[in-house]
């Protein structure tokens, strides 16, 4: 094995690896597993984890080294966010044929994006430090409420239609967005 781990047994049916946010290893597993399967396990998986453990410490890594932001600096990424949506969904609003109220620009702890019932949208300004792809993403997101006010699998294929590889952003979102926050 390329890793070390830590082996926790409890009443389970199933084997489980958790990568730690510091890139430990934790492999779950019922009480009476044989050692072999969990060695055969994890050398089934040792690439993933490999991965993944490279993954978690090259994010904490990132995020000892985000520094905090002056007043002043934060306001004018405030408004480089609010030229670069303004931009975005005026683009994709005339290409998904929708309509929109106003664009404000938030400080928002746990929405990236949101959509009101009148056509008001709001975007987090944090966002301008992620790949532009994601910002895209999200534009792309709250316009699709305009013809769909929900998750529903309609709104996701309004949201595929227009951009087939928002998946790819979405899980970016999820696996780095706590980054963005330290800003």
């Amino acid at each position: 094995m390329k890793f070390q781990y830590e082996l926790r047994k409890s009443v389970r049916k199933t084997l489980a690896i958790e990568i730690t946010k510091d890139g430990f290893v934790i492999v779950r597993a019922p009480v009476r597993c044989p050692q072999s399967v969990i060695d055969t396990f994890l050398q089934e998986k040792q690439d993933w984890i490999l991965e993944k453990v490279e993954m978690q410490k090259k994010r904490e890594e990132a995020a000892h080294q985000v520094r905090t932001l002056t007043d002043a600096e934060r306001e004018l990424y405030r408004r480089q966010a609010r030229n670069v949506f303004e931009q975005k969904v005026k683009y994709y609003a005339d290409l998904m044929n929708v309509t929109y109220e106003r664009v404000a620009i938030r400080d928002q702890k746990t929405r990236w994006g949101s959509c009101s019932t009148k056509g008001n949208l709001n975007f987090n300004w944090r966002l301008i430090f992620a790949p532009a792809g994601v910002l895209d993403y999200v534009v792309v997101h709250e316009l699709a409420h305009r013809r769909e006010m929900n998750h529903s699998a309609t709104f996701w294929k309004v949201v595929a239609t227009y951009m087939p590889e928002y998946k790819k952003y979405r899980s970016w979102l999820k696996e780095n967005g706590n980054l963005l926050h330290k800003y």
